[in-house]
Protein backbone atom coordinates (compact mmCIF):
# COMPACT_ATOMS: atom_id res chain seq x y z
CA UNK A 1 0.00 0.00 0.00
CA UNK A 2 1.27 3.36 -0.94
CA UNK A 3 1.85 5.41 1.77
CA UNK A 4 3.00 9.41 1.36
CA UNK A 5 4.33 10.73 4.44
CA UNK A 6 5.12 14.18 3.44
CA UNK A 7 4.05 16.39 0.32
CA UNK A 8 6.01 19.84 -0.05
CA UNK A 9 6.92 22.17 -3.04
CA UNK A 10 11.02 23.18 -3.73
CA UNK A 11 12.36 25.78 -5.99
CA UNK A 12 15.35 25.07 -8.28
CA UNK A 13 17.52 27.23 -10.34
CA UNK A 14 18.49 26.64 -14.02
CA UNK A 15 20.32 23.26 -13.96
CA UNK A 16 21.19 20.23 -16.55
CA UNK A 17 20.82 17.02 -15.85
CA UNK A 18 23.69 15.19 -17.13
CA UNK A 19 23.71 11.32 -17.31
CA UNK A 20 22.70 8.47 -19.79
CA UNK A 21 19.07 8.61 -22.17
CA UNK A 22 17.06 5.26 -21.99
CA UNK A 23 14.25 4.71 -23.73
CA UNK A 24 11.12 1.73 -23.54
CA UNK A 25 14.02 -0.61 -25.52
CA UNK A 26 15.98 0.09 -22.51
CA UNK A 27 13.65 -1.62 -20.00
CA UNK A 28 14.23 -5.33 -18.30
CA UNK A 29 12.10 -8.24 -18.84
CA UNK A 30 9.97 -7.11 -15.80
CA UNK A 31 9.52 -3.50 -17.31
CA UNK A 32 11.76 -1.52 -15.03
CA UNK A 33 15.33 0.26 -15.90
CA UNK A 34 17.67 -1.62 -12.90
CA UNK A 35 19.50 -3.45 -15.32
CA UNK A 36 20.56 -0.03 -16.31
CA UNK A 37 21.15 1.31 -12.52
CA UNK A 38 23.20 -1.49 -12.14
CA UNK A 39 25.35 -0.58 -14.80
CA UNK A 40 25.95 2.63 -13.46
CA UNK A 41 27.41 1.14 -10.30
CA UNK A 42 29.12 -1.51 -11.55
CA UNK A 43 31.14 1.46 -13.76
CA UNK A 44 31.10 3.63 -11.30
CA UNK A 45 29.69 6.48 -13.70
CA UNK A 46 28.47 8.46 -11.01
CA UNK A 47 32.43 9.49 -10.09
CA UNK A 48 32.78 11.19 -13.46
CA UNK A 49 30.19 14.00 -13.01
CA UNK A 50 31.12 15.20 -9.79
CA UNK A 51 32.14 18.62 -11.54
CA UNK A 52 29.31 21.48 -11.38
CA UNK A 53 27.24 20.62 -8.41
CA UNK A 54 24.98 23.00 -7.14
CA UNK A 55 24.83 24.55 -3.90
CA UNK A 56 20.77 24.18 -2.37
CA UNK A 57 20.01 21.38 -5.05
CA UNK A 58 19.97 17.82 -4.64
CA UNK A 59 23.05 15.78 -5.14
CA UNK A 60 21.18 12.50 -4.64
CA UNK A 61 20.68 10.03 -8.03
CA UNK A 62 18.53 11.08 -10.26
CA UNK A 63 15.58 8.80 -12.20
CA UNK A 64 13.99 10.89 -14.53
CA UNK A 65 11.34 10.11 -16.43
CA UNK A 66 9.03 12.57 -19.40
CA UNK A 67 7.29 11.95 -22.57
CA UNK A 68 9.06 13.60 -25.72
CA UNK A 69 8.69 13.93 -29.09
CA UNK A 70 10.26 10.95 -29.47
CA UNK A 71 8.79 8.49 -27.25
CA UNK A 72 9.35 7.65 -23.72
CA UNK A 73 12.52 8.59 -22.10
CA UNK A 74 14.42 7.49 -18.82
CA UNK A 75 17.26 9.31 -17.59
CA UNK A 76 19.86 8.08 -15.12
CA UNK A 77 22.18 11.03 -13.55
CA UNK A 78 22.82 14.14 -11.59
CA UNK A 79 21.26 17.90 -11.42
CA UNK A 80 24.43 20.20 -11.83
CA UNK A 81 24.94 23.57 -13.09
CA UNK A 82 23.96 24.58 -16.31
CA UNK A 83 27.66 25.30 -17.48
CA UNK A 84 29.18 21.91 -16.12
CA UNK A 85 31.02 19.89 -18.45
CA UNK A 86 29.43 16.96 -19.78
CA UNK A 87 31.96 14.45 -20.28
CA UNK A 88 32.10 12.20 -22.92
CA UNK A 89 29.84 9.52 -23.23
CA UNK A 90 26.91 11.59 -21.14
CA UNK A 91 24.73 13.45 -22.44
CA UNK A 92 22.67 16.55 -20.69
CA UNK A 93 18.78 18.21 -20.49
CA UNK A 94 18.31 21.59 -19.78
CA UNK A 95 15.99 22.59 -17.31
CA UNK A 96 14.90 25.76 -16.81
CA UNK A 97 14.32 27.22 -12.96
CA UNK A 98 10.89 26.06 -11.39
CA UNK A 99 9.47 24.54 -8.48
CA UNK A 100 9.21 20.95 -7.63
CA UNK A 101 6.43 18.97 -5.64
CA UNK A 102 7.73 16.17 -3.72
CA UNK A 103 6.01 13.17 -2.42
CA UNK A 104 8.18 11.21 0.42
CA UNK A 105 6.77 8.00 -0.34
CA UNK A 106 7.67 5.10 2.68
CA UNK A 107 7.78 1.33 2.15
CA UNK A 108 9.81 -1.31 1.00
CA UNK A 109 12.86 -0.89 -1.46
CA UNK A 110 11.84 -3.00 -5.19
CA UNK A 111 8.01 -2.51 -4.34
CA UNK A 112 4.81 -0.85 -5.62
CA UNK A 113 4.89 0.83 -2.43
CA UNK A 114 7.42 3.05 -4.04
CA UNK A 115 7.54 2.33 -7.62
CA UNK A 116 4.54 1.74 -10.29
CA UNK A 117 1.43 3.56 -11.36
CA UNK A 118 -0.40 3.39 -8.16
CA UNK A 119 2.60 5.37 -6.02
CA UNK A 120 2.94 7.57 -9.26
CA UNK A 121 -1.31 8.07 -9.20
CA UNK A 122 -1.25 9.19 -5.57
CA UNK A 123 1.90 11.49 -5.81
CA UNK A 124 -0.06 12.94 -8.57
CA UNK A 125 -3.51 13.32 -6.79
CA UNK A 126 -1.50 14.98 -3.92
CA UNK A 127 0.20 17.38 -6.12
CA UNK A 128 -3.00 18.32 -7.53
CA UNK A 129 -5.03 18.43 -4.87
CA UNK A 130 -2.60 21.76 -3.71
CA UNK A 131 -3.44 23.08 -6.65
CA UNK A 132 -0.37 22.53 -8.75
CA UNK A 133 -0.15 22.22 -12.63
CA UNK A 134 2.56 19.62 -13.42
CA UNK A 135 4.59 19.61 -16.57
CA UNK A 136 4.49 15.87 -17.26
CA UNK A 137 8.11 14.88 -16.07
CA UNK A 138 9.08 13.08 -12.84
CA UNK A 139 11.80 12.26 -10.84
CA UNK A 140 12.87 9.69 -8.14
CA UNK A 141 15.16 11.43 -6.37
CA UNK A 142 17.77 8.71 -4.40
CA UNK A 143 18.21 10.19 -0.84
CA UNK A 144 21.31 8.83 1.21
CA UNK A 145 20.20 7.93 4.08
CA UNK A 146 16.63 8.12 3.81
CA UNK A 147 16.45 5.85 0.68
CA UNK A 148 19.45 3.92 1.15
CA UNK A 149 19.40 2.72 5.14
CA UNK A 150 16.57 0.87 6.18
CA UNK A 151 14.44 1.77 9.36
CA UNK A 152 13.65 -1.07 12.06
CA UNK A 153 10.45 -1.95 10.03
CA UNK A 154 12.89 -2.53 6.76
CA UNK A 155 11.42 0.46 4.66
CA UNK A 156 13.02 3.04 3.19
CA UNK A 157 11.73 6.65 2.05
CA UNK A 158 11.79 7.48 -1.91
CA UNK A 159 11.46 11.21 -2.60
CA UNK A 160 8.87 10.79 -6.01
CA UNK A 161 9.14 14.25 -7.43
CA UNK A 162 7.60 16.19 -10.48
CA UNK A 163 8.64 19.33 -12.30
CA UNK A 164 5.77 21.95 -11.87
CA UNK A 165 3.95 24.27 -14.59
CA UNK A 166 4.39 28.00 -13.76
Amino acid sequence: MVQILETFQEFYPAMKLVGKRYTDADRDANGSFAGQWGSWFQNDWFSALQEGRLDKVSDDYIGLMCNAPEGFEYWIGLFLAPDAPVPEGFAAMDIPAMGVGVCLLYGKDGTADLFGMDAHTACVKAWEGKGWKLTGCFFERYNCPRYTTPDEKGNVILDYCAFLAK
